[in-house]
């Protein structure tokens, strides 16, 4: 598969077994996992949509509604490697074809819960099987894929990525008005049989080659899992509890030190056994050996000790190390950018979830365009051209907002749509080609479940942070801006106690409200959320800007690899 810029005492990539029939055919294994992988981005984007209708139907309050989002986002970034391990370990097809009909089955009952912890409950369980299925669809591909068409696979797989999460807000808009909430999860259904059917038909089972015998590293998994719980679970939090609150700092610092922890674990489980630990010197009978797989029968120390859920040595490789940065980037500014935009064109413009959902769809075309055309730049030019340029072009959409205003034309929004669609999508397929490609195919679905949890923890970062600026701004120019728009300063001090509803785009309106002091209100709030808007734009410009710098010094492409990698 092609030379990794691993260091050579990595062990060698075994070759993807050979084709039989259709069954290991690159572009229908890139088609079978193009099903299930479109089923988990349609699902991530509908419940946003849905969650107001959850609510009045099931009686829930908001904390309930944010736990809607959560416990899957939780239990799918908690997993997301281990998945990625276990269909490099026993067979990324299996694992692959659980996941698909888990997370469909999961849909199913969450339609069925009748109640708001039900919905919860089997939302984390979707979440689990998410995580089984998503990084084997990366592992699948490298390892059916030649190097040289691997980069236009990912291309592909960013592509469908991209529709999916597109069309979430148009189809959970039309599934909400015209049917019911319920539907939002039934449609995972039949989309998750047609991906069984078709993967049980084409999928070849592929798994690492090596590590057969070694123990399964137990203490990885629960240090890996726990660290991320703690990380995510400060994330999201830290809006409601306040990023300088002492809880917020100290769930992340726990988390960051059982992270530190799990690396640290990781590196000494790696580390090569030593001659002695072998044979011990008072042996006298040689150890037998496997006559299949070369190890020692008795077990060598490597054997013994088990081997990393997440080998340390996959990060000596730079591109490797900052393709995963910037996919959080990447997220980050998508995932928070999305969250406000809508806010905003449902809030304060009034529009409903389907007409939101369609001026958003230059955005969603633009990745589309973008996800082939960077996965073709990756392999003509390599990484270091392409995710900056991507990095690039969102930094411009993200200063393109700052020229928005309350009553900003369509003229004014589609252009950073279309510079943030082409930025997101070339970015995506350039890096998940750095992380999964520069990872040997032995540890395809490990790579795969890296490049994921990037993602996941990159969205929420994206959303909490950006969020907490927008209501950071909006509490300290509200009254102002209320008092400018000509609403009495007594009333404008009474106001700021809505400070939380305008900065989601809300304006403290009543019924019995004079009509001119209703215009004032919704123009003053609209400019302090718009000015909370600009503040988020702003710090992801600069993030992107970081990024591409980043990237642009930080990625050298290994002379001796296939264009891309």
């Amino acid at each position: 598969m092609g030379h990794s810029p691993l260091p050579t005492h990595a062990p060698p990539a075994p070759p993807p077994e050979p084709a039989r029939g259709r069954r290991g055919h690159p572009w229908l294994t890139l088609v079978a996992v193009a099903f299930g992988l479109f089923m988990v981005g349609l699902d991530g984007s509908v419940v946003s949509i849905a969650n107001p209708e959850i609510g009045r139907d099931l009686h829930a309050s908001t904390a309930d509604l944010q736990w809607v989002t959560n416990s899957y986002l939780l239990a799918l970034a908690a997993t997301l490697i281990l998945g990625g391990k276990l269909g490099d370990r026993f067979g990324r097809r299996t694992y692959y074809l659980i996941g698909v009909a888990g997370f469909a089955l999961a849909s199913v009952a969450i339609g069925l819960a009748g109640s708001i912890e039900g919905v919860i409950a089997f939302r984390a369980v979707q979440g689990f099987f998410g995580a089984l299925l998503m990084p084997n669809t990366l592992g699948l591909l490298r390892a059916v894929f030649p190097p040289k068409k691997f980069g236009m696979a990912v291309g592909i797989w960013a592509m469908v990525s991209s529709v999916s999460t597109a069309l979430g807000p148009i189809v959970g808009g039309l599934l909400v008005e015209h049917v019911n909430w319920e539907s939002v999860f039934y449609i995972n259904a039949p989309i998750g049989a047609v991906a069984l059917v078709c993967s049980a038909l084409v999928l070849p089972q592929s798994k690492s080659t090596t590590g057969g015998r070694q123990r399964f590293d137990i203490p990885g998994v629960v240090l890996l899992a726990l660290g991320l719980l703690l990380v995510v679970f400060g994330v999201v939090k830290g809006e409601s509890w306040g990023w300088g609150a002492g809880s917020t700092l100290g769930v992340l610092a726990a988390g960051v030190v059982v992270l530190l922890g799990f690396g640290w674990y990781e590196t000494r489980l790696g580390r090569p056994a030593p001659a002695s630990s072998t044979a011990p010197a008072s042996s006298t009978a040689p150890a037998s050996v496997d006559s299949r797989t070369g190890a020692s029968r008795n077990g060598s120390a490597e054997e013994q000790r088990g081997h990393p859920i997440l080998p340390m040595r996959l990060f000596r490789s730079p591109a490797l190390t900052i393709g995963t940065v910037i996919t959080a980037v990447n997220f980050f500014v998508l995932l928070g950018v999305i969250f406000f935009v809508m806010l905003y064109l449902q809030n304060v413009r009034g529009f409903t979830p389907v007409e939101a959902g369609v001026r958003t769809l230059p955005l969603s075309l633009a990745s589309v365009v973008a996800s082939p055309l960077g996965a073709k730049l990756t392999e003509r030019f390599g990484a270091r051209l392409s995710m900056p340029l991507g990095m690039v072009l969102q930094a411009g959409a993200s200063f393109g907002i700052l020229g928005w205003g309350v009553h900003s034309s369509y003229a004014a929004m589609w252009p950073p749509f279309i510079a943030l669609g082409l930025g997101v999508g070339m970015v995506m397929a350039a890096s998940s080609d750095a992380i999964v490609g520069n990872a040997p195919v032995s540890d395809a679905g490990v790579a795969g479940g890296l490049q994921a949890t990037a993602l996941q923890v990159g969205g929420a970062l994206g959303t909490s942070v950006l969020m907490s600026l927008i209501s950071g701004r909006v509490g300290a120019t509200l009254t102002d801006e209320l008092t400018s728009a000509g609403v009495p300063a007594p009333v404008a001090a009474r106001m700021h106690e809505a400070k939380d509803a305008v900065a989601m785009g809300v304006s403290p309106v009543g019924d019995g409200m004079p009509q001119e002091l209703k215009s004032a209100v919704v123009e003053g709030s609209g400019q302090a959320f718009i000015n909370g808007v600009h503040a988020a734009a702003l710090v992801t410009g600069v993030l992107c800007v970081i990024g591409a710098v980043l990237a642009a010094v930080g990625v050298r492409r290994d002379p001796q690899a296939p264009a891309g990698h």
